[in-house]
């Protein structure tokens, strides 16, 4: 099968899926943990511009978060889900 053809096949399934026809697709869910963004960052010992900084949003975002106005959500609430295991882990991926 071509490169081509190949993706051809990928769109067409991933359309029959979004469409919730039947594609034989196997589909892996991930629950990904609600998170206490200000406990994460003061586990860090961080400040709040620092830590915002370390994971690379908007100081504003980061205080949203901590405050309840909004959620970290996608890759942000991973990457916050597991700096909250593993509070050096920015530091020791990013130095």
């Amino acid at each position: 099968m071509s490169a081509y053809e190949s993706i051809k096949q990928g769109l067409t399934e991933a359309v029959a899926f979004a469409e919730g026809r039947e594609t034989g697709a196997i589909v892996h869910e991930v629950a990904v943990p609600a998170v206490d963004v200000a406990a994460i960052r003061a586990s860090t010992g961080l400040s709040q511009g620092a830590f915002a900084r370390s994971i690379g949003v908007a100081k504003g975002t980061l205080l949203n978060w901590e405050h309840g106005r909004r959620r970290p959500t996608g890759p942000a609430q991973v990457l916050l889900a597991m700096i909250a295991r593993r509070p050096s882990l920015v530091s020791e991926l990013l130095g």
